[in-house]
């Protein structure tokens, strides 16, 4: 697996060049093939969900998979997502903070970096254009969003599954934003599968409740 750090994320510079995440998805690609990586399965949580969404369009069929855990891809029309000032991140993303230590906290010039880049970046409502390019895709794709979301609404993720025919929905049940942290297990028996089956993959009836 290869994690990428989004330019002006990080301890990446500031990014001021990017215009658009279409921009900033070539950007990606272009990093992707000075790796010499052929095909591979792209994934994307929550704005980096959008991001993969928009690569995921222009790969052609270098993609052979698509994960996105919380997209932001598709959003509500008047939809504002809620904030929390940093220290208090984890009730936002989080749907039991209590159990969870602190979400750590960028140091300011990196926090403000982020948000700079995010604001200037960030679409309000639906994207047309995005969405036409999401209905022409042919690869399997898997949507997940945790049942508590407080960033984004879970209920988005039925509008991929019409949207894109080969797409699949699932629910991570009791779990917030980041519900990586929150239900790892079942965010690994659910990806691992579809990863391996693609179109004929199911959920394991085994359980992954972690707090009962």
């Amino acid at each position: 697996m290869i994690l990428f750090e989004l330019p002006g994320w990080g301890d990446s510079p500031v990014n001021d060049r990017s215009q658009s995440v279409r921009d900033l998805a070539r950007t990606m690609s272009v990093a992707i093939s000075q790796l010499g990586i052929g095909r591979y399965h792209l994934w994307g949580h929550s704005f980096g969900g959008r991001v993969a969404c928009w690569l995921a369009s222009q790969a052609g069929d270098a993609v052979q998979g698509l994960v996105l855990f919380a997209p932001a891809a598709i959003i509500p029309e008047g939809w504002v997502t809620p904030t929390a000032p940093a220290e208090e991140r984890a009730r936002l993303v989080y749907a039991h903070p209590d159990r969870y230590s602190p979400v750590r906290i960028p140091d300011p010039a990196t926090h403000t970096k982020q948000r700079t880049i995010l604001e200037r970046l960030r679409r309000r409502g639906r994207d047309a254009d995005l969405e036409a390019r999401l209905a022409e895709l042919k690869i399997p794709m898997l949507v997940l969003f945790g049942t508590e979301d407080r960033v984004i609404p879970p209920e988005m993720g039925r509008i991929y599954r019409e949207i894109v025919p080969s797409c699949h929905f699932v629910l991570i049940y009791d779990a917030g934003h980041d519900m990586d942290v929150e239900r790892p297990e079942a965010i690994v028996s659910v990806v691992s599968d579809f990863l391996e089956r693609h179109e004929q993959f199911v959920v394991t009836r085994t359980s992954g409740l972690i707090h009962p």
